[in-house]
């Protein structure tokens, strides 16, 4: 793997984590992100205008997806209301790929490896770790973890096919704009344009941007090496996201929870080769 390609997935590591850390710790982590949703969506646009580029089949791969992907950014608003990011993030990361290896091998019978295999039980035994042994965390933040990932492993089956038929800029920008407009329309409907308002902060505009750039450093990292190396370094943004819960949030992460994202990344490494 090439030291670029290496340094580029690592950043996009430390964006996406920072991201969830930005939106996490927002007075209100919904209207946060509608907020950085629609940031991201405006912000883009004119580079998704110069590098246009889609075919037909790719609408109904664009409509489920954006459909998953409100899903998504309902769950993760509502997740980090209520629950911990050093629980939520590594659940959702970390399962999720377990959740697409197995569809892909029960229903699409793809083949599967005994180091996918480990990988799944090291995600596994990490996932006990992050929940706590002797004191489990509280019901809420482990469901909404595994709803979260549910809803990243359906999009990423959906996109894994959508992709082929449109620019990858181009597909993100379409698929984040129906989110982007429904979440915001939810939002204000629920709590009002004050909640929205108050959000609109440097903070949330730098969370949408994250979200973009991330993107842009994985794909970048995917043009010099292999798919396998790139998803395994990008997953060390579990255990960035949980040290950062530490330092940012205040979280109490101990030695078992850090050691669980450990695990979960490792994992996580494994099963994408």
């Amino acid at each position: 793997m090439p030291a670029s390609a290496f340094f580029l997935a690592l950043a996009a590591a430390f964006v996406h984590a920072g991201w969830n850390l930005l939106i996490a710790r927002a007075r209100d982590p919904e209207a946060a992100g509608a907020v950085a949703l629609l940031a991201a969506v405006v912000i883009f646009a004119p580079v998704v205008a110069l590098r246009w580029e889609i075919e037909a089949e790719a609408w109904p791969y664009v409509a489920a997806s954006s459909l998953l992907e409100l899903v998504y950014f309902a769950l993760l608003g509502a997740a980090y209301r209520r629950a911990e990011l050093s629980v939520v993030y590594p659940l959702a990361r970390g399962v999720a790929p377990v959740l697409v290896l197995v569809v892909g091998v029960i229903a699409l019978g793809a083949e599967t490896t005994a180091v996918q295999a480990l990988g799944v039980c090291l995600v596994g035994l990490g996932v006990l770790l992050v929940r706590g042994l002797r004191s489990p965390v509280r019901s809420s933040g482990v469901l909404f973890g595994l709803a979260i990932a549910c809803s990243i492993a359906a999009y990423t089956l959906v996109d894994n096919e959508g992709i082929r038929f449109a620019n990858a800029i181009t597909y993100l920008e379409l698929t984040l704009v129906v989110p982007a407009l429904g979440y915001a329309v939810g939002i204000l409907a629920a709590k009002g344009r004050a909640a929205l308002r108050a959000e609109v902060s440097i903070a949330t505009v730098v969370a949408g941007i994250g979200m973009w750039v991330a993107y842009g450093l994985v794909l970048a990292a995917l043009a010099r090496a292999e798919a396998a190396p790139v998803a395994a370094v990008r997953e060390t943004s579990v255990v960035i996201a949980t040290v950062g819960a530490a330092l940012v949030l205040h979280e109490r992460v101990g030695p078992a929870r850090v050691a669980g994202a450990v695990l979960v990344a490792a994992g996580v490494a494994l099963v994408s080769l």
